[in-house]
C-alpha cells in the first residue's frame, strides 16, 4: 500500500465543483475497469509479505489509471493514497483516494469492493465518488447539492426506533490495538441487544453508502482512517443523516470513533455505544 503526501496550494482553476465531480466520476469509473478485469480468481498467499504484495498490485493497477486523471483535474492538489492513514491534512486541496476499497475482498473473489476518490478542501470533503465496478453503481455527493446514486437522489432512513433498525460496523484495520479490539467487541454485543440486526464486514464505505441510501440505519467504527470514512461521511450528510463520534460529539478525521445514523435513532445509538 502506498502513501504520497505532497505540499499543496488551493487550485486556481475556474472549473466548478459540479463539473469537477462529473470529471471525477469518469476517472473513477475508468479505474474501476482495471480492477474489474483483475477480479474473479482467489489470489493465494502464504505469508503476510505475499498478502501485502498482492494488495499493492491491485492498488497500483487502479492508481495507474486514476492518479494521472485526477492530477490533471487538480494539478496543485496533494495526494493521500494510504487507506490506513488518518488525522488532519495540511491546508489546501487534497485528493483522498482508495484505489481498491475492500481490497482483501477483491483478492478473495468476494464482491464487496469499490474505487473511491474524495476532494478535501481545507480539511472539509467537497465532493466524493464511490464506484462499484461489479454492479456499475456510482454514488456521488457534492457539498450542498445532495447525494446521488447514478443521478437519483439518496435519502437516509426515516426510522425512529433502534430496535427496528439494521446497523453495521467494520474492522478499522489489521493488527489493531487490543483496547480498540475489545471496544469493538463490546459495542457489537451492546448493539445485539438493542438493534434488530447487526452486520459486521469490511469495507466501511459500502456500509456507509447503504446508510445514505436508507437501506441500513446506522454504522459505527472505532479508530478508522480518512479514506474509508470521508466518502461515506459526505454521502450520509448530504443524504440527510447524522455524523458524529460514538459519544455524539462532532466527528473529525482526528476522532477515535465514528458514527453515522438516520437522524431519528442517533441519540439511541450513542446511548448504546456509550454503555
Amino acid at each position: 500500500m502506498s502513501e504520497t503526501l505532497q505540499p499543496t496550494a488551493s487550485s486556481s482553476t475556474t472549473t466548478s465543483d459540479a463539473d469537477l465531480l462529473a470529471q471525477t466520476v469518469t476517472a473513477v469509473r475508468t479505474a474501476g475497469v482495471a480492477l474489474r478485469e483483475r477480479f474473479g480468481e482467489v489470489v493465494r498467499y502464504e505469508t503476510r509479505e505475499e498478502l501485502m504484495h498482492a494488495l499493492a498490485v491491485n492498488d497500483d493497477a487502479a492508481l495507474d489509471v486514476l492518479r494521472p486523471r485526477l492530477a490533471e483535474l487538480r494539478p496543485e492538489a496533494g495526494w493521500v493514497e494510504d487507506e490506513l492513514d488518518g488525522g488532519a491534512l495540511p491546508a489546501g486541496e487534497w485528493w483522498v483516494v482508495d484505489p481498491a476499497e475492500g481490497n482483501v475482498n477483491h483478492l478473495h473473489a468476494l464482491p464487496e469492493w469499490a474505487v473511491t476518490a474524495t476532494l478535501v478542501r481545507e480539511n472539509q470533503p467537497v465532493l466524493t465518488v464511490v464506484h462499484l465496478p461489479l454492479t456499475g453503481e456510482t454514488y456521488t455527493a457534492l457539498t450542498g447539492a445532495g447525494a446521488h446514486l447514478d443521478g437519483r437522489p439518496l435519502r437516509v432512513s426515516g426510522t425512529a426506533d433502534l430496535g427496528l433498525s439494521i446497523v453495521a460496523t467494520s474492522q478499522a484495520r489489521p493488527d489493531e490495538d487490543e483496547k480498540v479490539v475489545r471496544r469493538v467487541g463490546s459495542s457489537i454485543t451492546a448493539m445485539l441487544f438493542d438493534a434488530l440486526v447487526v452486520r459486521t464486514a469490511v469495507p466501511a464505505t459500502l456500509h456507509l453508502v447503504n446508510v445514505a441510501a436508507g437501506r441500513t440505519d446506522a454504522f459505527w467504527q472505532f479508530a478508522g482512517a480518512r479514506a474509508d470514512l470521508l466518502p461515506g461521511a459526505l454521502l450520509v450528510t448530504e443524504a440527510g443523516g447524522r455524523i458524529s463520534d460514538a459519544e455524539g460529539r462532532p466527528w473529525t478525521p482526528q476522532s477515535d470513533s465514528f458514527l453515522a445514523t438516520a437522524p431519528g435513532i442517533h441519540a439511541q445509538a450513542v446511548a448504546t455505544l456509550s454503555r
